[in-house]
This record gives C-alpha cells, structure tokens and sequence, in this order.
C-alpha cells in the first residue's frame, strides 16, 4: 500500500483519539487538573473529528483541505493552550466544556470543528458508497461509536467503551477504503 495523503490525516485523527483517550483515563484515575482537561480538549474535543473529516475530504481528492486543517490544528493548539478556565477543573468524573471554558473561542471551535469534520465524513461516504460499501459502514459505524463519547451522562467505563469501538472501526474502515482507492 503506499502512503496517501487521507491516511496521515486519518492517522493523526486516531493519534488525537487516543492521546484523548490516555487523557480520559489520567484525569479519572488521578482526578482532572488543567492540564489533564486541557488536553482531553485538545485532542478529543477540538482534533479528532476535524482531522477524521480532512482525511475524507483528502480520500474524494479535495487537496485544499490539507491547509485548512493545518491552520485550524494551529489555531485550536492556541486556544487550548492560552484560553483561560472559568472555573477550576476537580472531581473523577469527565468535565463539561460548559462549565470551564467560555463559549468564544473554545467551544464554538469544538462545535465547528466536530460538526465539518462529521458533515465531511458522511457526506463522502454518502457519496462514494457504492464503490466502497464495506468501508464507508465501517467509517460510519465509527463515527457513531465516537459520537457515543459525547453522550452526556455516561461514565468512564461506557466512555471507554465507545472509544474502542469507534477506534477499532474507524482504523478497519480507513485501511480498506485506502486499499479501495488505489486499486
């Protein structure tokens, strides 16, 4: 197989998950700090769907969508980093957003980066279906175990539930429609 654009950016979209995911299982172990939130935010809330959503605008061949992607990876390691809590981060149970950061610029970028980056997922395997059936359900049925992640009221052990499914078949997902496209 050789290297394609839509799997660097699929593979920093699972990079993103599972640093999010190491993420979930430091703050609910030790209990959530700043930095335990920040990067949960980081990489599960402002990275993954973005970078899922980039890989398959790069997949139907839209090239422009590489740059934009690294200004908004750019731009949400900025907000991440500098945009202050408004209140402080405590307990074992996962934080909402809404408590501790404002809604400018911090969660509208989550909002905006989750929804395109979903938009784009599934509006790309809606349209190249049938030329790769098997991965765009696999694709599909990952994001919808993600999304399970953002489902208020689940706990850490659910969490983590959702996160392995969506992980597992988001990855058999991307390597057959990679494998679908050069053929």
């Amino acid at each position: 197989m050789r290297r394609t654009p839509q799997l660097a950016a699929w593979a920093a979209s699972l990079l993103a998950y599972a640093i999010a995911s190491a993420a979930l299982a430091w703050g609910s172990a030790a209990g959530w700090s700043e930095a335990s939130f920040r990067v949960y935010y980081l990489f599960g809330g402002l990275l993954t769907a973005a970078l899922l959503g980039t890989g398959s605008l790069l997949l139907a061949g839209l090239r422009w969508a590489a740059p934009v992607a690294l200004i908004y990876v750019g731009l949400a390691i900025g907000i991440a980093l500098a945009e202050p809590l408004t209140t402080p981060v405590s307990g074992t149970s996962i934080p909402d957003a809404q408590e501790h950061l404002d809604l400018l610029p911090a969660r509208l970028a989550a909002v905006l980066g989750n929804s395109l980056g979903t938009i784009a997922v599934l509006a790309v395997a809606a349209l190249t279906f049938r030329r790769r059936p098997l991965a765009n359900a696999l694709i599909v049925l990952g994001v919808l175990a993600a999304a399970g992640t953002g489902l208020s009221g689940l706990g850490v052990a659910e969490t983590a539930f959702f996160i392995a499914a969506g992980a597992l078949l988001l990855y058999i997902g991307f390597v057959r429609a990679s494998r679908t496209s050069v053929r």
